[in-house]
């Protein structure tokens, strides 16, 4: 497996946490468990994906201005997410900012797959995929298992 098939599988389940979520209504038990699983989904991803694909390619002169960028659209889900902590569940603002983020999710990602691992497959060479995909799964299991013992 290498980095970009590693990362899709993260990205696959962001997004349907992400449709998912915007489907649920009030503060129902649903839409606070699939919140929680998005919540950990991309903190564990961002973390990982950041140690383990996004500095490798900020030491490339290539790669510094898209991954600046991936990592400020990173900054946005977190700030969306923590909004998401402080409303209301049961309110018409919780799902109007639900909906945001899911965009986010969605907008992040697809740049990411279409222009970012285009951008990186020029940088980095096949033993690199292959041993940053078993460094980010490391990572991110680690980091889901974390996040999961503190809820």
């Amino acid at each position: 497996m290498n980095i970009y098939e590693a990362l899709r599988q993260s990205h696959d389940v962001q997004r349907l946490l992400a449709d998912r979520l915007i489907e649920t209504s009030g503060d129902s038990q649903e839409r606070q468990e699939l919140f929680a699983q998005l919540r950990r989904e991309l903190a564990a991803h961002a973390t990982a994906e950041e140690r383990y694909f996004y500095v490798p390619l900020l030491m490339d002169d290539n790669g510094i201005d898209l991954t600046r960028h991936a990592l400020a659209e990173h900054h946005t889900l977190d700030e969306l997410v923590e909004q998401l902590q402080e409303i209301d569940p049961s309110s018409s603002a919780w799902l109007v900012t639900a909906k945001k983020l899911r965009y986010e999710v969605h907008h992040h990602l697809e740049e990411e797959e279409r222009k970012f691992f285009q951008m990186s497959g020029k940088i980095l060479d096949e033993q690199q995929k292959n041993a940053l995909a078993t460094q980010y799964l490391r990572e991110f299991e680690s980091q889901k298992q974390r996040l999961a013992e503190e809820a």
